[in-house]
């Protein structure tokens, strides 16, 4: 269970880093730039903790599914991002595989 911990952090730390890329684009600073490493240097460490434990392939697949889901649902919530049913279809799309894949793991 704990590997799976890891991943959900993973995927949020990897959301956080995928935030700070948008956030430096727009402010050019050293704090931006130390977030952005933050973020994704924390993704891969928790990333590799669960990869201990968990199948490569599922790890990964999960790890990107929480990645791309919570920046698009951030993006749309924080930046402006059109919310448009199609986008929100694939968006559960992505979650309910992600939640099957834990569900078979």
């Amino acid at each position: 269970m704990m590997a799976w911990t890891y991943l959900v952090f993973a995927g949020f730390f990897e959301m956080i880093g995928v935030t700070m890329i948008n956030v430096l684009h727009k402010k050019r600073n050293v704090f931006s730039l130390i977030g952005l490493l933050l973020g994704f240097g924390m993704s891969f460490l928790f990333l590799s903790l669960a990869m201990k434990t968990l199948a490569m392939g599922t790890a990964y697949a999960v790890w990107t599914g929480i990645g791309a889901t919570g920046a698009t649902i951030l993006g749309m919530v924080f930046y402006g991002e059109p919310v448009e049913k199609k986008r929100v279809f694939f968006i559960f799309l992505i979650i309910a595989a992600t939640v099957g894949l834990k569900i078979y793991e």
